[in-house]
């Protein structure tokens, strides 16, 4: 059975898309990133949740002070990416849980009314938006570089707060020359699913 998704557009989704590790100098604009969140809201969370944050370095300054705090081999690529964004989860979600969920709105207090609850829903449910955040700007033409080789704590302290949870860093743009490493290998379906 075919997928219904047009092949020119899996593969710009998926099969021939890769982690840029180099860019070209083109901006993102801000037009960009609102389509690219327009589409990718959509995908499905738990209780229709919405903890995924995005802060996006455009600065020089904020740039050169992201940039100390990541691993040294993702400096360089942080550094000339067209656009950086912090992804992060908002521990304090459930406040907008009424708003996003009118039909239950007592799912804020009755299932997130204790923080490590919180937490734990927070950080797997912005998990699940990152990766509509990739995906939504590969739909964009645009490559990403998620990278989790960083300074946590040393991010979290510069750019976020206590309710905030780095997840990753992604670098956004077209790429550059040299941009793929040889792709690695993957998976096949008879050693990931199982029957039963």
């Amino acid at each position: 059975m075919s997928l219904v998704l047009d092949p020119a557009a899996q593969d710009l989704l998926f099969r021939e898309a890769r982690t840029a590790n180099t860019f070209t100098d083109e901006p993102v604009t801000d037009e960009q990133v609102q389509a690219i969140y327009d589409l990718v809201k959509f995908g499905p969370t738990a209780f229709n949740q919405s903890p995924l944050r995005i802060t996006l370095v455009r600065s020089e300054e904020a740039r050169e002070r992201l940039v100390q705090h990541m691993a040294e081999g993702n400096q360089a690529k942080t550094r000339t990416a067209p656009l950086v964004a912090i992804l992060s989860a908002d521990n304090e979600f459930h406040e907008e849980i009424p708003a996003l969920l009118p039909h239950f709105p007592q799912a804020k207090d009755m299932f997130f009314s204790e923080r490590p609850v919180r937490e734990q829903s927070a950080l797997l449910n912005a998990a699940l938006q990152a990766a509509y955040f990739i995906v939504g700007v590969r739909a964009a033409g645009l490559a990403a570089g998620p990278m989790t080789g960083l300074d946590f704590a040393g991010l979290q302290k510069e750019f976020l707060d206590a309710d905030h949870t780095p997840l990753m860093v992604v670098n956004i743009g077209k790429p550059g020359e040299d941009a793929w490493f040889p792709r690695s290998p993957r998976l096949s379906l008879d050693e990931v699913i199982t029957t039963v």
